[in-house]
């Protein structure tokens, strides 16, 4: 295949994936761009959040699977096989994850109020950040293998370990979508949300590797 055939290929199942992504992540999307930016609104942020697991599931097995070959170009295919096929094992670790995070940030929103020490808010932070990256993790493991929801967990957790390029990239690419959020709006961040899925999907492949080598027979 040519090179032009190739990046054709490429471009059609980003721009499959993308509106694919939107749609399934809608129900949640439409209600936070209706809300205030306002702390009293966290934990209505954090619902919303819940479609947008099982679609980044399926965008990142959508991505993982693209064919090479023109002729079985299906990504639309590909997409919702992913999002059947993985849906409830997602929702096992992102809905722990997201009650994770909702206490977390409703904690920090109030922290004046509940009189939390400055040392226990930079360890809210910390946590934070681990459990999106966790989460990002889990999320690509069990979009792309079969294993039990306390099986992923251990994985996501013990590669955060293991391959700190992994966890480097991903914050990364977090740092980038949260800034796009900050300085814009969330509409802005929806509309490279496709590229930013094939980055995690290449950032994640060392870790993909090391687990078709040692846990994938």
């Amino acid at each position: 295949m040519t090179t032009l055939a190739r990046f054709s290929a490429l471009v059609y199942t980003l721009l499959v994936v993308e509106v694919l992504f939107v749609l399934a992540a809608a129900p949640g999307l439409v209600v936070l761009l209706l809300l205030d930016r306002d702390a009293s609104n966290v934990p209505l942020f954090v619902v919303c959040a819940v479609p947008l697991g099982p679609a980044v599931s399926a965008a990142v097995y959508a991505v993982h699977r693209r064919r090479s070959d023109l002729a079985d170009l299906h990504p639309a295919r590909a997409f919702l096989r992913g999002y059947r096929l993985n849906v409830l094992g997602v929702l096992r670790v992102w809905l722990p994850a997201l009650a994770v995070l909702a206490v977390v940030f409703v904690s920090l929103v109030n922290r004046a109020a509940a009189r939390i020490p400055g040392w226990w808010v930079g360890a809210l932070w910390v946590l934070a950040a681990v459990v999106v990256l966790w989460s990002a993790n889990a999320l690509v493991i069990s979009s792309l293998y079969v294993f039990r929801a306390a099986d992923v967990a251990r994985l996501a957790a013990y590669f955060l370990a293991h391959c700190p390029g992994v966890a480097l990239g991903t914050a990364g690419l977090l740092l980038t979508a949260g800034a796009i959020t900050f300085l814009a709006s969330e509409a802005f961040v929806l509309l490279p949300a496709s590229l930013f899925i094939a980055a995690l999907v290449l950032v994640c492949r060392p870790m993909c590797a090391e687990i078709e080598r040692r846990f994938v027979a």
